[in-house]
């Protein structure tokens, strides 16, 4: 036992534990520094109880914004552990093209307290197959395992498949995007999502079309409630 605690002291003097986004040493993993923390904003209530976009004041439960009000969403709510900016653009990019697979649970750990006490199930959104092969792995997989696992809620890891490859969404306008997504989605079984309260996992949340497209499919299987939950989301005007 003392070997085993020498060692562990050792390996933090070699490799302290680093802040997520700017990689200060910090005193345990997963904590960003004061830094880092102080630049993150994170969201909650009071929000529309429809798109979940953050309002500057208490307006009762179940309010939603106008938006909102003339068109409503497919979904039944979305939430972001923060919103997006600097230091959560770096983690999340950190996450996908980085390799840095750790900080999926970073992530995971602040968003996990938005899960509903309903949910059933953490359901992430797939990558296809092909890009899956390239990148090695799915960052909304790893961060939907490291929501359900803090959560205590089962994941579905390959309860939504993506049966056609998409191109970059970054360029285009919110109508474009959610053409592109539109029927590129499926369920693998729908015996498991009839009657099921899901939350669907995603890193950031832009315009919502690839989230929207996997929430129509999922309400079409039977699905008694799908909620949109992700890392960021970027709130008009700060991006």
């Amino acid at each position: 036992m003392r070997a085993t605690i020498v060692l562990a002291r050792i390996v933090a003097l070699a490799l302290p534990p680093r802040c997520p986004a700017c990689g200060d040493v910090v005193e345990a993993d997963h904590r960003f520094c004061a830094g880092c923390w102080s630049a993150l904003r994170f969201l909650g209530d009071p929000a529309c109880a429809g798109c979940g976009l953050p309002f500057a004041f208490d307006r009762g439960e179940g309010v939603r914004c106008a938006p909102c009000l003339a068109r409503a969403p497919v979904h039944d709510g979305v939430r972001a552990a923060v919103a997006y900016g600097p230091v959560a653009r770096d983690v999340a990019l950190k996450l996908k093209y980085g390799g840095r697979l750790a900080l999926a649970t970073t992530m995971g750990r602040l968003m996990a307290r938005h899960v509903p006490a309903d949910a059933t199930r953490i359901v992430p959104v797939p990558l296809h197959p092909r890009r899956l092969w390239t990148r090695g792995y799915n960052q909304a997989g790893l961060i939907a395992a490291a929501v359900a696992e803090r959560a205590c809620v089962p994941l579905d890891r390959d309860l939504l498949r993506r049966t056609r490859a998409t191109p970059p969404l970054r360029e285009m306008g919110s109508r474009a995007r959610a053409k592109v997504v539109a029927g590129a989605f499926a369920v693998a079984d729908p015996a498991r999502v009839v009657g099921q309260s899901i939350v669907l996992v995603d890193d950031v949340y832009t315009s919502g079309a690839t989230t929207d497209a996997c929430a129509k499919i999922l309400s079409k299987a039977g699905a008694e409630r799908v909620r949109v939950l992700c890392w960021a989301r970027v709130i008009h005007g700060d991006d």
